[in-house]
């Protein structure tokens, strides 16, 4: 679901943020423990992404992966 153009562009991304990004890492090993499908945690990590680049977008300030 959803526009194809986003998901090809954040697909690639996504693949990426799952090994270095610790925000991603932990919401991973979450659903992995939940039992979701590979690609659904990658669909989990797209959606996750355009969160975070809203949010920084939004509120004017660089990523902080320690902001909670």
């Amino acid at each position: 679901m959803g526009r194809s153009k986003l998901r090809k562009a954040f697909y690639m991304p996504a693949l990426v943020a799952l090994r270095p990004n610790p925000i991603i890492i932990e919401m991973k090993q979450r659903l992995t423990k939940a039992g979701k499908s590979k690609m659904a945690i990658v669909g989990a990590a797209m959606r996750k992404l355009i969160h975070l680049i809203y949010g920084v977008l939004k509120d004017g300030v660089p990523f902080d992966e320690n902001f909670a």
